[in-house]
Order: C-alpha cells, then structure tokens, then sequence
C-alpha cells in the first residue's frame, strides 16, 4: 500500500495555538486526519516541526520530523519524501491536518490519474488546486529542493516544476477540501460533523 503523511508542523497562528491539537467533537485534530489516513494507506506518519506538537501519538502512527533546512510546508513535504524513500517505496500520498472532510476517493483517484511523465497528482476543485492534498513521487524531491534554492516556498512552485497531472473533483466536492485556520472555522466545522452524523 502507499505510505501516507499528515502534515501538522504549522504553527497555527490564526488559530491561537497548535492546530494539531485543536478539539473537533471532542477529538484532536490530528485524530480525525489519522482515521481518513488508515482509510487510504499503510503505513501512516505525521509530519510535525517538533516531536511536542503531538504529546499523545497513536501507537501505530509514526511521527517524523519536518526537515530542519526547509521552512513551511516543504519542511514536511521533504520529510515525507524522505521517509517514503526510506521505506522503499516510489511514492507518498500526503494531506493537511486540518482537512477533515477529505473525499473517500482522494487516494484512488490520484492513483489512477497520476501519470507516468508527471511527479505528482495533486487534488482540484474547480478554479483551486489544494497542493498540500497530494500524491508524490520520491524523485520530487529535488523539486522541492530546487524550489528552496530559487527563494520560494510554494507547494504550488514544487507540483510546477514536477510537472504535476491536476486532479479535479466537481464544484459540489468543494467543501470537502475546506481547511480549518481559525477558530471560526472549527465551529463551522463542528456544525458539519454534527449534521453528517445526523443524516
């Protein structure tokens, strides 16, 4: 199966302390990104800027450190790739914490739309890419590094120069790559879980 990392080494600024950590129907963050995680991979990591970003890990999730050279998301982008490449393995599908309602989809069909010449799939929705929901091939890698060394820290700039296949779900699939970045959000967030739970 393909590895799978959840980047949380963001600093959650806007959301007044660690987003990992963050309560959603009464569960971390980070919890409910592991759950979708198990859904489309083995193993599952979380890419944290330091071990203390998640002071109760799961038992069968490995957590890895963003790479120290990198800032932003490239650090953790990096550091999936490496781990990925230390397990062997050719590719990495990653995704943010603070995604929770990800398609069941995502990792098919980034799979299967992934082509042969481009390093990476990254997920759509009509007129917005969400790089950071991705499938990575390990050689992207150097795109990241090359990235870095041109002064930029886009992961947007990463899939460009890995010539990446854009993926595209439907305008109605919009939602479920929304991101929680402030406190507003979480609330908003909750009243989705609690509304989806009901149905």
């Amino acid at each position: 199966m393909t590895p799978v990392v959840i980047l949380a080494g963001g600093e959650g600024r806007r959301m007044g302390g660690r987003k990992p950590e963050r309560l959603l129907a009464g569960r971390p963050l980070i919890a409910h990104a592991v759950d979708q995680a198990r859904k489309w991979g083995d193993p599952v990591a979380v890419a944290l800027r330091s071990e203390g970003q998640w002071p109760n890990p799961e038992p069968d999730v490995r957590l890895i450190q963003d790479d120290p050279a990198l800032e932003g998301p490239l650090a953790g982008l990096a550091a999936a790739l490496e781990w990925a490449l230390s397990l062997g393995r050719d590719r990495v599908l990653v995704a943010a914490c603070d995604t929770p309602f990800l398609p069941n989809d995502l990792a098919r069909r980034l799979e299967e739309e992934l082509r042969p010449d481009a390093g990476a799939a990254l997920a759509a929705t009509p007129g917005r890419l969400h790089p950071a929901c991705a499938l990575w091939r390990v050689e992207s890698l150097a795109a990241v590094w090359s990235e870095a060394a041109a002064g930029r820290g886009s992961l947007r700039g990463v899939a460009a120069r890995a010539a990446a296949t854009i993926v595209e779900w439907p305008a109605q699939a919009a939602d479920a790559f929304a991101n929680i970045n402030t406190p507003q959000d979480l609330l908003l967030a909750q009243a989705r879980l609690k509304e989806i739970s009901s149905c």
